[in-house]
């Protein structure tokens, strides 16, 4: 097992890199905004269980496959990038009809867990990023490679939690105030079908390095 200031340095950076604008926070942010502190937390939690899986993939070495293989890299980026382009859909129509965001509610747990879900595993640059980021803070002669992947990996996800459950509680309470009013309620709609679209783009666009 790495020793305590590796973990420490460790937990740091993973704090930080949590707390840096991404996609990931971003999407939390809007989606508790619409939808309530509840549904941040959900779809954190599908978030996190993306990154249980990269974990395992990059600790196991099959990770490799979406930096040497162009077809797997691509054929996952534009699956993700057509469900974000459908969430931006479902925003848009949501901003165009008379009902309230209190439809939302019909929204199951199981569909906002699996959103989270499907962001996260649907982006081979998290795995790629995962194969160079944790390496850094392993060393061979404290033990099994595999083992003090899986620990800082669980590290990585328990900083996520953390941060973006403090995103969901904060942009849900304002999301509250905000969705009192049916024009604020457009308004959030349209922000989060963008917010959508952008990152169905700029996931598109991303290259295989």
């Amino acid at each position: 097992m790495q020793d305590y200031n590796t973990l420490l340095l460790f937990s740091t950076a993973s704090i930080l890199l949590a707390l840096a604008p991404g996609p990931d926070n971003l999407f939390v942010l809007t989606q508790s905004m619409l939808f309530g502190r509840s549904a941040g937390f959900k779809i954190t939690l599908g978030l996190c269980t993306g990154l249980i899986f990269h974990t395992t993939i990059v600790s196991l070495g099959v990770a490799a496959i979406f930096q040497t293989s162009v077809i797997a890299f691509n054929t996952l980026k534009y699956i993700g990038a057509g469900y974000l382009l459908f969430l931006a859909y479902q925003a848009f129509s949501a901003s165009s009809s008379k009902l309230e965001v209190k439809e939302s509610v019909k929204l199951s747990s199981w569909n906002l867990y699996s959103r989270g879900i499907i962001m996260n595993i649907t982006n081979p640059k998290v795995s790629i990023f995962f194969m160079a980021f944790l390496p850094q803070f392993t060393d061979a002669s404290k033990g099994a490679i595999t083992i003090q992947m899986f620990l800082l990996g669980f590290i990585f996800i328990l900083a996520t939690i953390i941060i973006f459950g403090l995103i969901s509680m904060l942009a849900g309470a304002a999301g509250r105030l905000l969705t009192k009013s049916a024009r604020v309620d457009r308004v959030l709609n349209i922000l989060a079908g963008s917010v959508f679209a952008g990152l169905a783009v700029k996931l598109a666009l991303i290259q295989q390095k």
